[in-house]
């Protein structure tokens, strides 16, 4: 598996761009901003972008959404928990005092322990609300992307509209932390890290 994580927009959103070898078929995760920009490292790679998945509709995650549909053709996926978080994107990140690019409406919803393909790669959907409604994470291969659900050392805030820290905490517990300890997780800000390291560490679970 080919995984390329850039850092984009004022929040440095983890946008990971996962390629499958064998297809060359992409997948992106979270293209929060930037669009230009993860358009043209998929070029380099030389991987085709079928699929765009957002972990969840905060503004800081969907901004790269228009660009990379419009000229990928790409289908856009959420789960339907968060899609008027998705719509309102553009007066969340004004509230903020910053600016969002509107997204498209999603291709499709995301469901529970649905199985999405890439080329020959394959990855489980995790919803695990708590942040967001509708915040998933995709697990397959050894590796969790698991947007702003968990993080090095912490856990995504609940002070937000939709958020429930019983909800977030009860499903890392129930969901997460029974993986393999030696996941690799892909968060949406800041290192990567491991459920194994997770499980021992994170002072919030």
């Amino acid at each position: 598996m080919l995984i390329e994580t850039l850092a984009v927009g004022p929040l440095q959103v983890n946008c990971c761009i996962v390629g499958c070898p064998e297809t060359r078929d992409a997948l992106v995760v979270d293209p929060g901003d930037e669009g230009r920009r993860i358009l043209d490292t998929l070029a380099k790679l030389g991987l085709t972008l079928k699929t765009i998945v957002n972990t969840h509709g905060h503004f800081d995650h969907i901004g790269g959404n228009s660009l990379l549909v419009e000229e990928s053709g790409a289908e856009l996926l959420i789960h339907e928990g968060d899609l008027p978080l998705l719509r309102r994107a553009r007066e969340a990140a004004a509230m903020y005092g910053l600016t969002t690019v509107p997204s498209p409406e999603p291709s499709r919803f995301l469901q529970e322990d649905e199985i999405l393909t890439v080329g020959t790669l394959q990855f489980r959907v995790i919803h695990v609300p708590g942040h967001s409604p509708g915040g998933i994470c995709l697990y397959g291969h050894g590796h969790l992307f698991a947007g702003d659900v968990l993080f090095f050392d912490s856990v995504g805030r609940t002070d937000l509209p939709g958020g429930d820290q019983d909800l977030l905490i009860g499903g890392i517990r129930q969901k997460l932390l029974t993986l393999p300890e030696s996941t690799l997780v892909h968060t949406g800000h800041g290192p990567d890290t491991t459920i194994g390291r997770e499980k021992k560490m994170n002072p919030f679970l």
